[in-house]
């Protein structure tokens, strides 16, 4: 089957990660079943742009946003290049497609005395759970890491010799990201709670009480929960503090170049976003540092 072949292609060729591969899974599948119930149809590769259309419009009816809608077209576009370049199809059925537009949002970023108000706190219970909590809410910020990559980070990947902590991003690509003496001591802290759990063959660094592997809901949640308690922002999660992670180094002089290779960001561009909630530092250093602005 060609959907088959293609999640094949993206895993082993492409080296996108198994949690990309499930959401490319079901997004062709959705749009498969769809075909077979509306217009009878079991291959998708053989549909033309109607069919197509007749799912946006489901799932716009469905209220997805137009950002969602681009996105599950996104996954159905690399489908149907991937068809063209092993000539299984002539001419891809999205040719004329375009996406929807999408309403930009400026995403506020945690500031830093919300962060330091947190992490100061004795909202954390003194326990593993209150402990673990605690060290992934800095790992993120101390880091910038994705939700993912930490949730996989291994005991093996962190190196306190040389305070660093070895990851493993999209398209399986490794950075090595440095660590500060505050969050070197904080995992050490995390450590301590965790060898008193006489845990076997634990290979992930997080884990829960009980020695299972952390889930994408908990992480949220965790961060979604504590900050609710400190900050009145409508989006509370790990990406946030991914944003806050970026936008706060660049408020204090890093460059985007740098700020790109610890994120992990294949192109500048994906990075230029977090300039945007820096502008008023970046309009602060321009009028200090041009020599018109010097003179007023």
């Amino acid at each position: 089957m060609s959907i088959d072949r293609f999640l094949d292609y993206i895993t082993h060729e492409k080296k996108y990660s198994p949690h990309t591969r499930v959401a490319y899974q079901k997004n062709l599948t959705d749009f498969r079943d769809f075909c077979e119930v509306k217009f009878e149809m079991k291959q998708i590769d053989q549909v033309d742009y109607s069919q197509i259309r007749a799912w946006i419009i489901s799932l716009v009816e469905k209220k997805n946003t137009n950002r969602t809608v681009n996105r599950k077209i996104s996954v159905l576009r690399s489908y149907y290049k991937f068809l063209l370049r092993t000539e299984t199809i002539s001419t891809t059925p999205l040719k004329l497609h375009r996406p929807l537009k999408i309403s930009k949002k400026v995403n506020v970023p945690f500031s830093t005395d919300e962060i330091d108000r947190l992490l100061n706190s004795d909202l954390f219970s003194a326990n593993y759970e209150g402990i673990l909590q605690k060290t992934i809410i800095s790992l993120f910020y101390y880091t910038g890491i994705r939700r993912q990559e930490l949730i996989d980070l291994k005991i093996s990947s962190i190196d306190f010799e040389t305070a660093s902590i070895k990851v493993l991003g999209k398209r399986n690509k490794e950075r090595i990201i440095p660590l500060l003496v505050e969050a070197v001591d904080c995992l050490k802290i995390y450590l301590s709670y965790k060898k008193d759990l006489s845990l076997r063959n634990q290979n992930y660094f997080f884990c829960t009480e009980t020695g299972l592997k952390l889930n994408e809901r908990f992480v949220y949640q965790t961060v979604n929960y504590y900050f609710g308690v400190v900050s009145t922002k409508v989006k509370k999660s790990p990406h946030m503090l991914r944003h806050s992670f970026a936008t706060h180094l660049i408020n204090n002089g890093a460059d985007l170049n740098s700020v790109k290779e610890l994120l992990g960001h294949k192109s500048v561009a994906a990075t230029q976003i977090y300039t945007h909630s820096s502008l008023d530092r970046i309009k602060e250093i321009y009028v200090k540092a041009h020599p018109r602005g010097k003179k007023n």
